[in-house]
């Protein structure tokens, strides 16, 4: 069985940095991309930022030189970390990645759980 475990959410300042990590734990043959998506009250998920097995990212333009999602293939764990963050970035953001769970199994996606950032003063 397949997980993703988030960790690194919580109440910053505006102007202030955090950074959020996501491991892909259980049996699976690879993880291919990875990335994180977030969520607003009462607003559609939205992506924020992905990375290939390749070190290739793409960004949101909300985000862009802002945020930068980096990935470590041994340990099966992305990463993003967060400055100059703005009141409208508080959301619960999730952790995705497409996990080929055997060699001769197609590709699925996977979600994690979730972590809550809230930007206030």
């Amino acid at each position: 069985q397949v997980q993703l475990v988030e960790s690194g959410g919580g109440l910053v300042q505006p102007g202030g940095s955090l950074r959020l990590s996501c491991t892909a734990s259980g049996s699976f043959f690879r993880v291919y991309g990875m990335g994180w998506y977030r969520q607003a009250p009462g607003v559609q998920r939205e992506l924020v930022a992905t990375i290939i097995r390749d070190g290739s990212t793409n960004y949101a333009d909300s985000v862009k030189g802002r945020f930068a999602i980096s990935r470590d293939n041994a340990k099966n764990t992305v990463y993003l970390q967060m400055n100059s963050l703005k009141p409208e970035d508080t959301a619960n953001y999730y952790c995705n990645a497409l996990i080929r769970t055997d060699s001769g199994r197609d590709r699925e996606d996977y979600w994690g759980q979730g972590t809550q950032v809230a930007v206030s003063s």
